[in-house]
């Protein structure tokens, strides 16, 4: 399973899945400079920084698996008005641009994942996979049981504020009488980091910016930490939704930390070259705006460099205490 992606919000489900049919998961490694070296080769140019990583753990993973897990999601909502939304175009022809692009041939486990289909096409899908791999009926069902439970206990635990990594090695290694999360002092700064995933947790393209926050003291949050109705009130305040399914939690994030846990600031990490997220960046800034809330965004790419990203945040955490000092004054 490539390190990149839908994996930070996914990989519990899969991992758990695949195990219980008695195979084995094989995770690609944290992102390195080798990785996005590798990823920057096989792709075009005008690619996105998360499409060039994804080809770069695949990369990673050929030479060490007999599969590599690459779902084509079309649509993962559950709950409020499915409309046009869907993932990302790169999501949707994710296995064809791997397919043309890596040179060295590979055996891609490869499922189309639209559960506007109907309440039971998420086991119908992992059914099919469950087949090819030649499990029997029964296994299959009982391992997406299990993966749907592994599934809710980590959505659990990120809505207690546990970020994905901690979350998950408590999920999976069943360490969940751990306590969620170091209590911080009531005074805290509170800041929100809205995004896609896959540029939010993944440390090295963002070079380190949650831990930076985390040693700074400030209290993070992100969209994942908020449940789906939460994010789906926000809409009301929407003329429209966007198309785009990570594209509207994070607008539906961004609103409810402004407006109902009137944060101290807000982040937006955007990766440089995804059109939806310029979309998406404007309108944090204009709301943010409108709301007199901090805002700050983040453009990553592979020239991203740490000491940029650290100068930039230390400025905004100081603005935000001094702003803090003078309301109190």
């Amino acid at each position: 399973v490539p390190r990149s992606l839908a994996y930070y919000i996914y990989f519990p489900f899969w991992k758990t899945f695949f195990e219980s049919l008695g195979h084995e998961v094989i995770e690609s490694p944290p992102t390195t400079r080798v990785i996005m070296d590798k990823g920057v080769q096989d792709t075009v140019s005008d690619a996105c920084i998360p499409i060039k990583l994804y080809h770069g753990h695949v990369e990673e993973l050929i030479e060490q698996v007999d599969y590599v897990f690459v779902p084509r999601l079309v649509s993962m909502r559950k709950y409020g008005d499915f409309g046009t939304e869907t993932f990302c175009p790169k999501f949707l022809g994710l296995p064809d641009m791997l397919t043309a692009s890596i040179a060295r041939p590979f055996n891609m486990l490869e499922a189309r994942i639209d559960l506007k289909k109907g309440a039971w096409e998420l086991l119908k899908v992992y059914r099919d996979i469950g087949e090819k791999l030649g499990a029997s009926t029964l296994d299959i069902y009982r391992a997406f049981w299990r993966a749907t439970w592994a599934q809710a206990a980590y959505e659990k635990r990120l809505k207690q504020g546990v970020l994905p990594a901690q979350a998950m090695e408590q999920v999976l290694t069943g360490k969940l009488d751990a306590s969620p999360q170091t209590p911080l002092p009531a005074n805290s700064l509170r800041i929100a980091v809205v995004g896609y995933p896959y540029a939010i947790y993944d440390a090295y393209v963002n070079v380190g910016l949650l831990e930076l926050l985390g040693k700074e003291g400030v209290k993070v949050y992100t969209q994942d930490m908020l449940s789906h109705q939460q994010l789906d009130q926000q809409s009301a305040k929407l003329e429209k939704d966007m198309f785009w399914y990570f594209s509207n939690r994070a607008v539906q994030g961004g609103l409810y930390f402004m407006d109902v846990e009137a944060v101290d600031g807000l982040i937006h990490v955007t990766a440089f070259a995804c059109g939806p997220d310029s979309m998406v960046d404007k309108f944090l800034e204009i709301e943010a705006k409108k709301r007199r809330v901090p805002y700050m965004a983040i453009t990553i790419d592979e020239h991203t460099g740490e000491a940029g990203i650290r100068t930039r945040m230390e400025a905004f955490i100081d603005m935000l205490v001094y702003r803090r000092g003078q309301s109190e004054s």
